[in-house]
Parts: C-alpha cells; sequence; structure tokens
C-alpha cells in the first residue's frame, strides 16, 4: 500500500472552493466546509494523511515539507484555481520526483484529458466517483486496469479507461469521523448559520432533482440517491458523538437529505435522544407531518435551494417546484420553529431586471433567517453549460469560471439581451442590502444575537466580513 497523503491545497485567503464546497469561490462571509470528499477515500487507505491547508491556514511551503515522506498524493481540484492546483502539483514533484500525484473532484471529472495535460507533474486523473479508484492506485495495480481513469499511456497518449461504477452498497464505506480526529481540527471550520463548532458529512450521494446548473449531480454524484441505511447513520452519529464532546451541531451535507422521508424520519427518530441539533440540505417541499417528526427530534436548521422566486425560472432550471408548495413549507418551517437558511441565484435562464424584483420580494416573503445570493454559475459538465454554449450567454470567456479572478471571486459569467452580466454582478450586492437591511430584519437578527453571546460576536464579525464584501465588490466594479 502506498503511503498517501490527501490534500486540499493551499489557494486564495478566504477561499471556500475545495472538497465540500458546492460554490467554488470566495463568499461574502468567511466559511470553511470539511472536505468530505478527501475524507472518504482517505479512511479508506491505510495509513494515510488528510492535509486542509486552507482550513488550516497552511501555504505551500508548509505542505511541501510532507513532500518526501509520501508516495502518493492526491489533490482535490476545483474549475476557479486549477492553475494554482498545477503549480502545488509542480512543487511537490520538484520536491519529491518520485511522488505519484493525481487530481480529483468536479472539474477534472468533466475535463479530464485538458486536466491531465495542463502539467506534466500530474500522473493521472481519477474521473467522477473516486473512492475505490484511489483505494486501488495506492494498492499499487496497473493504471490500465482501473476504471474511471485517466493518465498518459508508454508512448505518452491520454489514456482513458472505462468508467466506474456508481457506489450503491453506501454501508460499505468506512465513517469518517476517524479520519477528521486524527488529522482535522474543528475549530478550524466554520459556517454563520450553523453552531460553532460542528461537523459534517455525507449519508448518502447523489440527488434525484434534475436541476440544469447544479454541479455534484451531473459530474460526481450522478441523479439518483444512494445512502446508508437509517441504522448505519445513526451508530455513525454516536461514534461521531463520542469522538467529538466539544460539538455543537452536525450538518448531514448530502445534496438532498429529505430526498427519502421515511430514511430521515427514522433517522431523526435514532438520534434525537443524543441531545445535539442537527441540520441538513433540504428541498422546500417537505410535508408538515414530516417537519413535526425532525423538529421533535432535534432539527434546527434546513438549507433550502430557493433559486427563484419566479416560477417560469424554476421550470427553465427544471427546479420540480412549484411556488405556492414553496411558500406553505417555508410558512411550516417558520410555525414549527426550524430555522431556514435560504439560497438565492441571480442570472439563471429567464432572468430579467423585473425579475431579480420579484426574487427579492419573494425572500422577503418567505424570509429565511440567513440567505446568501449566488450568480449562476455555468460549470463544464451541467446542462446549463450547455445552453450557455448553444445560446451565446457567455459574457466573453466560456472559460471563465475556471480561470476565476484575481482575488478568488466567483464571477458573473452569463449574460443576456435585457440583462447584462454587469448587472447581475452588481444585483448580489442590492439583494444583500434590500433583504437585510430593512426594520423588521434587524431587529429579529438583534434579538437572535441577544439570546446567544457567542451569536453576538459571530454576527458582528459576520456584519464587518459583510460590509468588507461590498468594499471589495464595488472596487472590482469600478475596476
Amino acid at each position: 500500500m502506498k503511503k498517501s497523503l490527501f490534500l486540499n491545497p493551499p489557494s486564495f485567503d478566504g477561499f471556500d472552493g475545495g472538497a465540500g464546497a458546492r460554490f467554488q469561490a470566495k463568499r461574502e462571509i468567511k466559511s470553511n466546509w470539511y472536505p468530505t470528499w478527501l475524507a472518504q477515500p482517505a479512511a479508506m487507505v491505510p495509513g494515510s494523511k488528510l492535509v486542509d491547508a486552507p482550513a488550516s491556514g497552511k501555504t505551500l511551503d508548509d505542505v511541501l515539507k510532507l513532500a518526501k515522506d509520501y508516495e502518493l498524493l492526491v489533490i482535490y481540484a476545483s474549475a476557479a484555481t486549477y492553475a494554482s492546483e498545477c503549480k502545488v502539483a509542480e512543487a511537490f514533484k520538484q520536491a519529491n520526483p518520485n511522488i505519484m500525484i493525481g487530481m480529483v473532484g468536479a472539474h477534472v471529472a468533466t475535463v479530464p484529458e485538458p486536466s491531465l495535460l495542463a502539467s506534466t507533474a500530474i500522473d493521472f486523473v481519477a474521473r467522477h466517483e473516486f473512492d475505490y479508484t484511489i483505494v486501488e492506485i495506492a494498492e499499487g495495480k496497473p493504471f490500465a486496469e482501473i476504471d474511471g481513469l485517466t493518465f498518459r499511456g508508454p508512448d505518452g497518449a491520454v489514456v482513458h479507461t472505462k468508467d466506474r461504477e456508481l457506489i450503491h452498497d453506501m454501508d460499505a464505506l468506512p465513517y469518517v469521523a476517524p479520519v477528521y480526529r486524527r488529522d482535522l481540527n474543528p475549530d478550524d471550520y466554520f459556517i454563520g448559520y450553523i453552531r460553532h463548532p460542528y461537523l459534517s458529512f455525507y449519508t448518502g450521494r447523489g440527488c434525484k432533482s434534475k436541476c440544469s446548473f447544479c454541479l455534484w449531480p451531473q459530474t460526481i454524484g450522478g441523479r439518483v440517491y444512494r445512502a446508508r441505511s437509517a441504522a448505519s447513520v445513526i451508530e455513525e452519529v454516536k461514534q461521531a458523538r463520542a469522538m467529538f464532546p466539544e460539538v455543537r451541531e452536525f450538518f448531514f451535507d448530502d445534496d438532498t437529505f429529505t430526498d427519502d422521508l421515511e430514511r430521515v424520519e427514522e433517522i431523526a427518530r435514532g438520534i434525537g435522544h443524543l441531545g445535539v441539533p442537527w441540520s441538513c440540505n433540504a428541498k422546500a417541499n417537505i410535508p408538515r407531518k414530516t417537519l413535526e417528526v425532525l423538529k421533535a427530534n432535534g432539527l434546527r436548521v434546513l438549507v433550502v435551494g430557493y433559486e427563484s422566486g419566479v416560477q417560469e425560472i424554476l421550470n427553465n432550471i427544471r427546479k420540480g417546484l412549484r411556488i405556492d408548495i414553496i411558500k406553505r413549507f417555508s410558512k411550516d418551517c417558520h410555525e414549527l420553529g426550524i430555522v431556514v437558511h435560504g439560497t438565492f441565484i441571480l442570472g439563471l435562464p429567464g432572468e430579467t431586471r423585473e425579475t431579480i424584483k420579484q426574487t427579492l420580494e419573494f425572500a422577503k416573503e418567505v424570509n429565511p433567517r440567513t440567505l446568501q445570493v449566488s450568480m449562476a454559475a455555468p460549470y463544464p459538465g451541467t446542462e446549463l453549460y450547455e445552453q450557455a454554449l448553444a445560446n451565446g450567454w457567455f459574457k466573453q470567456d466560456k472559460d471563465l469560471l475556471m480561470k476565476g479572478d484575481a482575488g478568488g471571486w466567483q464571477a458573473a459569467a452569463l449574460s443576456y439581451p435585457d440583462l447584462t452580466s454587469d448587472e447581475i454582478f452588481q444585483g448580489v450586492a442590492e439583494f444583500y442590502k434590500a433583504f437585510y437591511f430593512r426594520p423588521g430584519k434587524i431587529g429579529e437578527i438583534v434579538w437572535e444575537m441577544l439570546q446567544d453571546w457567542d451569536m453576538m460576536k459571530r454576527r458582528l464579525r459576520e456584519g464587518v466580513e459583510f460590509f468588507q464584501f461590498l468594499r471589495t465588490r464595488n472596487a472590482a466594479k469600478a475596476c
């Protein structure tokens, strides 16, 4: 077995785009997600080490000290920072010419050949769901016999082995909590709407929804939800609770944890007695009777992809939701005391100046406790990317998202005849200001802060970071 190092590499200051984050860019408020996609194979390779450089504040010089201690380096790469990841690979290869280096992640899964050819330091690209692919590489199996791999053949030509089948026996995968305890520090991970310190992990992969913009189901996870049994998840949470007594909240990071209502109710009943609040990603169509079960058994926060408040846009992106159902769900959450963090996207197909206003009014009406607003990101491998190519929606460079900007901020890549990329860009800051800086919302946030001193300190810090975000974005627009 090769001695293996799994690395979420150094990047822009404040960049949260690798190994677990769904939006590959700096955020309005600094946050760090756990490197779940790396932790899983790290748990499957004996003697491995997981290093999350951005979360722990490690520089390239810091991680290079490990180069000579390992035979295999697995780097999680993102679209916006791939050039930087190649430099990391080259630095490791220079420090240890014998180290084998591979790239994993949604970006390289979608464009494996260009990713491999981007640097001679890269020995392979593991496509799509890569857990067992990496295990077989670590075991020393010949590349040509490993499914899901892209590499250079003896003559230098690029070789693609057949695609690896998706994992369906999710219970066969080991738990990641022991890797977290061994290699990570929970204090390094912070999300504004989740209690700190928190712990997150996947209980399943894939999503039954067909959203045209969503990266993970179209590149790695697949459009079928494959999950651990409820009994396995309950045991996983019990183990994590024992290993991390300091953790104040668990987060289930499945694309849509609530896809299987019977299973999620069983999990909730199985962990409710542990006394630790939990949260998860959810679709805005959960029946009230299920919400009641979840709330009674520790659910605190639902992260809900509202995306837009305009039915036509939801139809355009194949969201599979009706506005009336969304409003009823939101009303139920408010009445039951379930906190909602809402996610919205500006610049989806069909967006106009008027629909942005309509979505803002919709956001005020459903009134999630907190929200995030992103620009439509047509990453390669998604239907949205193909639509943008076919319709000429790219502002200038179709690879803009893969290049990023100098500071790691998300770029406004799309432009429409009646809505320019600059208007989408500016709309994000205006949306935030209009939602948060209204009397009722300000009072709600102040009241929440007064209930929890830690929350007060966190919200004050977020306020400072948010104003810094607005100032930075305005300065960027002025340039």
